[in-house]
């Protein structure tokens, strides 16, 4: 089968083994992964508090926490913060106190082994256009919903991170001039009208207006609007909760309109649309398709992106990194043996010759 231009080569199992390390605000999840996508193993760790020491010593710990029938050759960290284009720095980290961090070189030094660290949204893309539900399309916009909004733009499979390798920040695209105030310092960004705050948010509102629509909500909480979580209305919309399937199509309605913009900017090939929120399936993605839909440029003459819901769930950022880490593992493998010296002429073992 001949290659798209751009296209990467197929994966063999004579590529490494690599593993992948997702850093966020609250835990830091690990895998060893394999050439073709798939988790051989997995680990979990409390991420430790904000010192940057201690979140080193963590990926020390998960690395060596694997066991040594793995043949590990690189190490991929997706970072929930600002990296810069060479990969190497975290320039900027909400959760971690991270600014102008050398992530790479520190780790690598401590591991000996190729470390490469990405934004956490773009590993995550990386990996679902790669194995997951992006599979097969050149262009693919990836949309991860979580406490806001983060993303990245795939072509052919190689992502696209801007000239300070800070892009997919779609969250701080202004949908509402002068609407609610972002933790960024702007109005009116999206990711305050479709993500997992904006819909924590709102459902607690309504369960501390006492409003008899959210009765169910109330009880889940015992009356404490501060214990009401994303999860957990969610999980009533899933059981038929009538307030919590509104919202949710709110927030979808949101996500449509700010995608149909996406769409009219990049002309994807899909949408894949991860992250915790997306764990609300066809409650969030139904009315996502359908205020799409009425809102993209040129509808009704031209072909409508598919939107998926991602394929690889939580563990898209670490199996994306350690796919990236395993294009350092081959270079770092070619470049020893370029400078592997050349035996002495003397040394080698000559081939008989054989007349005839």
């Amino acid at each position: 089968m001949s290659q798209r231009p751009g296209q990467r080569t197929r994966p063999t199992r004579w590529d490494p083994l690599t593993i992948g390390i997702d850093i966020g605000g609250t835990k830091v999840l690990a895998g060893v992964v394999d050439p073709f996508g798939r988790v051989l193993e997995r680990e979990r760790r409390v991420t430790p508090g904000h010192d940057p020491v201690a979140v080193e010593d963590t990926i020390v710990d998960l690395v060596s926490s694997f066991p040594s029938k793995y043949d590990v050759a690189a190490v991929g960290i997706g970072a929930a913060g600002f990296v810069d284009a060479s990969r190497s720095r975290v320039m900027f980290a909400p959760h971690l106190n991270w600014r102008d961090e050398p992530l790479r070189d520190k780790v690598a030094q401590r591991l000996r082994l190729p470390v490469v660290v990405d934004n956490d949204a773009n590993a995550a893309g990386h990996a679902e256009s790669r194995f997951g539900a992006g599979a097969g399309h050149r262009i693919v916009l990836c949309i991860t919903l979580g406490t806001g909004i983060g993303g990245a733009l795939v072509i052919d499979q190689r992502v696209f991170r801007g000239s300070n390798g800070m892009a997919g920040e779609f969250g701080h695209i202004q949908v509402v001039s002068g609407g609610l105030r972002c933790p960024c310092g702007n109005r009116g960004c999206w990711e305050q009208y479709a993500s997992g705050n904006a819909l924590v948010r709102d459902a607690r509102e309504l369960v501390e207006a006492d409003s008899p629509m959210a009765h169910r909500l109330r009880h889940i909480v015992q009356g404490d609007a501060s214990r009401l979580t994303g999860p957990q209305v969610t999980r009533a919309a899933v059981d038929g909760d009538a307030l919590a399937v509104q919202l949710l199509g709110e927030i979808g309605t949101w996500l449509g309109v700010g995608l149909a913009g996406m769409a009219a900017a990049f002309d994807p090939d899909c949408i894949v649309v991860g992250g915790g929120v997306s764990a609300a399936g066809e409650l969030l993605l139904g009315p996502t398709r359908s205020a799409f839909s009425r809102h993209l440029v040129g509808r009704g003459h031209r072909q409508e992106p598919l939107i998926l819901q991602a394929a690889l769930g939580s563990d898209a950022s670490f199996v994306g990194a350690a796919d990236m880490a395993r294009s350092a593992a081959r270079r770092s493998r070619r470049i020893r043996r370029r400078s592997r010296p050349r035996e002495p002429f003397s040394l080698r073992v000559r081939r008989p010759f054989v007349d005839g």
